[in-house]
């Protein structure tokens, strides 16, 4: 396939998958690449490449007006699970949201059952699950993420990396609505505060690239 780095990987039906997505992530890629939202089948889709899907599961970051429940509804229908946290907001303003362990767990948790882990992030924080998980569980590890703004060592770590970026509009949707909610809404200028929502914009891990 076009979007890969890796071609040493062998993937099959019977293979089982797991899809460990990091919406934040893709979220602010999207928007700061393409001012624009995510396609999430077919992140789905490209993720399982007709192999059988065990569990995917998305990390999402609740506000406080609870208008992400549209989107919850339309991932669940799509065959993804959501989980949830709150924002929270510390004194003085400041706002922390952040999956990344949870994720982590999940993954680590489940990679006995499953011979595929595809991590849908590009976040270098991820490299020493990536690493734990090829080394301790002997899984195959996928990343799936918008290559433009993903860490160059996640790249380098994963058995293969599915790059959004060479396809985008096949990842990618227009102005729907749910414009304006987080995480679906549209990109506009118009969006209030969804910069703050979390604290890793695309662009965090520019030291490794």
């Amino acid at each position: 396939s076009k979007f890969h780095n890796f071609m040493s990987i062998v993937k099959h039906k019977a293979q089982r998958v797991g899809v460990f997505i990091d919406t934040q992530n893709l979220y602010h890629s999207a928007k700061n690449l393409y001012r624009t939202r995510v396609n999430f089948a077919n992140v789905l889709k490209e993720a399982l490449d007709g192999r059988t899907l065990i569990r995917a599961i998305a990390y999402v970051v609740t506000t406080e007006s609870g208008e992400e429940k549209a989107f919850f509804d339309a991932l669940t229908k799509i065959g993804i699970e959501t989980r949830t946290k709150d924002l929270q907001v510390f004194y003085g303003g400041a706002k922390k949201a952040d999956w990344d362990v949870g994720m982590a767990v999940d993954a680590v948790k489940m990679a006995p059952r499953l011979d595929a882990v595809v991590l849908a992030t590009g976040d270098g924080d991820f490299v020493p699950l990536v690493e734990y998980l090829k080394n301790s569980h002997g899984v195959q590890v996928e990343v799936i993420a918008f290559g433009k703004s993903a860490s160059q060592r996640l790249k380098e770590s994963a058995d293969d990396f599915i790059d959004m970026s060479l396809d985008a509009k096949k990842f990618l949707l227009g102005p729907s609505r749910f414009a304006g909610i987080p995480f679906i809404g549209s990109a506009d200028e118009g969006e209030k505060g969804q910069d703050d929502i979390a604290p890793k914009v695309v662009g965090s891990d520019t030291d490794d690239r």
